[in-house]
């Protein structure tokens, strides 16, 4: 039995707060480089469950690329001057868009997407399906 959307999209802000929660908790007590990755990691969990509360039908390898390729879409830009312009006026805006590009955080979006689509995978071929008709009776 699949979940209504209305409980997919509350699912899915729970997660996004996790996932935020986890990753300023992180870089509260890290120092280095595993809170900077692992920022980038659920950063890019974080985009996927916004596509999942956007799309709740969406199909587990569709909303992992569109989540991967928006990451990517957003660091790459950083290439540019804008984000980097808009970041030093907002607290908000830094934490959507970031500050400089880092080529490692590439790698890094994968790394927090690819175990949500293997679950989100996990869950959709493990739930029963619901018949589009009842069984005729004989």
């Amino acid at each position: 039995m699949r979940l209504a959307a209305r409980w997919v999209r509350l699912l899915m802000v729970v997660s996004a707060a996790g996932l935020a929660g986890a990753a300023y908790a992180i870089r509260a007590v890290g120092d280095g480089l595993i809170d900077q990755y692992s920022g980038a990691a659920l950063s890019g969990a974080i985009v996927y469950t916004i596509v999942l509360f956007v799309r709740p039908q969406i199909s587990p390898l569709v909303a992992g690329s569109i989540a991967v390729a928006y990451c990517w879409f957003i660091e790459f830009a950083q290439l540019t001057p804008l984000p980097g312009e808009i970041s030093q006026r907002s607290w908000f805006a830094r934490q959507l868009l970031g500050a400089q590009f880092d080529l490692i955080d590439v790698a890094w979006y994968p790394v927090g997407v690819i175990p949500l689509v293997v679950a989100h995978w996990s869950l959709r071929t493990s739930a029963p399906t619901r018949p589009n008709s009842p069984p005729a009776e004989v």
